[in-house]
């Protein structure tokens, strides 16, 4: 269906409803956003699903002819604050996945338009998801949010100049210089409350970095987007 629309000399609009996921993140939800409003002014119902209108924009998509990963940017309208007090609590929403819909206006659901009908509503009449995780927050101010995204492809198995990309452990030796943790006894190994000093161990996964640092910047040195699927 999608594919004859294509080819058509008058498909319709298209429209964007994005879904971000962030419930492998403690504390962490599900957002669905869409840039647009339906027939009624209201939030754009889809496979009965609410997506709220959100300023959003984006860059980058788009593939190109070499054999590299595109790196599209997501900006997220933070003008009432929420957004950015949304990232900054959940360790700036790393490792989140960020599902890209596409459709057509002409088939989403009916109640979306005057009369509340739509004979042609189609929840599966869309292209192929996007699938996409949030690598880092770019950047923040009181009118945007900016998320750098990469692919799962892009993530996995890399290897930098320095070091290997491995899944949700920290390589830093614990109260080193990379570390940078000096305070006092926090937790064992399996992330279990301690006073005592020589109980007190990292156990290197993103939830022990935070036991010491809070939710906020870190020095941690892993990597919690590459188990994502």
């Amino acid at each position: 269906m999608i594919s004859s629309d294509v080819q058509s000399l008058s498909p319709g609009d298209i429209i964007d409803l994005y879904e971000l996921d962030a419930t492998n993140i403690e504390g962490g939800s599900l957002l669905r956003w869409c840039n647009f409003v339906n027939e009624l002014g209201n939030s754009v119902v889809w496979g009965g699903d609410t997506y709220t209108r959100l300023a959003i924009e984006t860059t980058g998509f788009e593939k190109t002819s070499d054999s590299k990963q595109p790196r599209p940017k997501l900006r997220v309208s933070n003008v009432t604050g929420l957004i950015g007090s949304f990232a900054r609590s959940l360790d700036g929403l790393i490792g989140a996945k960020l599902t890209r819909h596409r459709t057509f206006v002409k088939y989403i659901d009916a109640v979306n338009f005057t009369g509340g009908t739509n004979p042609i509503a189609d929840p599966n009449a869309s292209f192929t998801d996007e699938i996409w995780y949030v690598d880092r927050k770019a950047s923040e101010n009181g009118i945007f949010v900016e998320f750098e995204l990469a692919s799962s492809l892009d993530l996995s198995g890399i290897k930098l100049p320095r070091r290997q990309v491995v899944a949700n452990t920290c390589p830093w030796v614990y109260r080193s210089a990379e570390c940078g943790y000096a305070g006092g006894a926090v937790a064992t190994f399996n992330d279990e409350p301690t006073t005592v000093l020589a109980n007190d161990s990292c156990g290197k996964r993103l939830s022990s970095c935070q036991l010491r640092f809070g939710t906020g910047e870190k020095p941690y040195g892993g990597f919690p987007g590459v188990t994502q699927t």
